[in-house]
């Protein structure tokens, strides 16, 4: 009974996985500019990798490479935002401007 929930709880990370990197791949295709590509790839990614090593390190076990899989898994939650943060910032700071759609009103 365990194992056959074990199974199902990974199979779930690994459908979730998938589906969050597909989605920031989308978003990275086709947002328009490098602030929306920054936050689908920063937030998006990270969903998508958080999952899938999850499923790793239940498919591992009790075992040291389930050890290095969460601090991997905290390494990439860690760095991630902050890779997009920094590439936003700079982009920010080098003056280039945020799409928008020509309605605004300012």
């Amino acid at each position: 009974m365990i194992a056959t929930a074990r199974i199902g709880l990974i199979a779930v990370f690994v459908t979730l996985g998938l589906f969050f990197t597909f989605v920031s791949t989308a978003g990275v295709i086709r947002l328009p500019d490098v602030f929306s590509r920054a936050h689908t790839a920063s937030q998006a990614d990270t969903l998508g990798a958080g999952f899938t090593l999850a499923a790793v390190a239940l498919t591992l076990g009790w075992q040291s490479a389930t050890v290095k899989t969460v601090l991997l898994l905290v390494f990439i939650f860690v760095t991630n935002p902050t890779a997009a943060h920094a590439i936003a910032r700079a982009a920010y700071e080098e003056g280039i401007e945020p799409w928008t759609t020509g309605d605004d009103r300012r």
